[in-house]
């Protein structure tokens, strides 16, 4: 199974949660991905592009569009679709979808709202060594640097992770919903980032 979508927005830093255009039927409800049969065999390709449900070839046909993040929220305002102007146009990117955006980023203000902030002397030493590696990069000579700074930079992200995954779940099978908040994650993602961090030392 291949999954697909074009139109997918993201906000640095907080990449887990990447929002699209939803759809809904005519009765309210949210309808699954549409499928394509390429005619390569076993394999079929899905989508949640909005375009796709446009009631052709048996597809649903959405009545309106809302923003949709991948955390689960939806947008509470809907926007009617006019197919008439989408196939006018025959580019669903010149169609306007900037109010289920608007939405959506909004609802990244609040994510990042409740994100935790790093202490700004820690938050400071994060920013310039950032910068440093990037003017490095943009010497011709200096990427071996850059690779060395990176690996010292594993090596203490190994050395102190584990012990903080540990002291902040204590034994907890799954994270807190807390945390990834703090995170600005997915609950999904920041399991999978605990997991990785839990066993870096091992």
């Amino acid at each position: 199974m291949v999954s697909w979508e074009r139109d997918a927005w993201q906000r640095d830093g907080f990449e887990s949660h990447e929002g699209v255009v939803g759809v809904l039927l005519a009765d309210g409800s949210e309808p699954g991905p549409v499928f394509f049969d390429l005619g390569s065999g076993s394999n079929f390709h899905q989508s949640i592009d909005w375009w796709c449900y446009d009631g052709t070839m048996r597809r649903p046909m959405a009545t309106s569009m809302r923003g949709r993040c991948a955390c689960g929220w939806r947008g509470e305002k809907t926007y009617t679709i006019c197919w008439e102007k989408v196939r006018g146009d025959d580019d669903p990117d010149a169609y306007d979808t900037s109010g289920p955006y608007g939405d959506w980023a909004a609802h990244m203000d609040e994510v990042a709202g409740r994100a935790l902030l790093l202490p700004e002397d820690l938050s400071g030493l994060l920013a310039q060594v950032r910068a440093r590696l990037d003017c490095l990069l943009l010497e011709e000579d200096q990427p071996v640097i850059v690779l060395k700074a990176a690996d010292e930079l594993e090596e203490i992200v190994a050395s102190v992770a584990p012990t903080a995954v540990r002291l902040l779940t204590r034994g907890q099978e799954e994270p807190a919903p807390e945390i990834a908040q703090a995170f600005g994650m997915t609950e999904k993602a920041a399991r999978a980032r605990l997991i990785h961090y839990e066993y870096l030392d091992r």
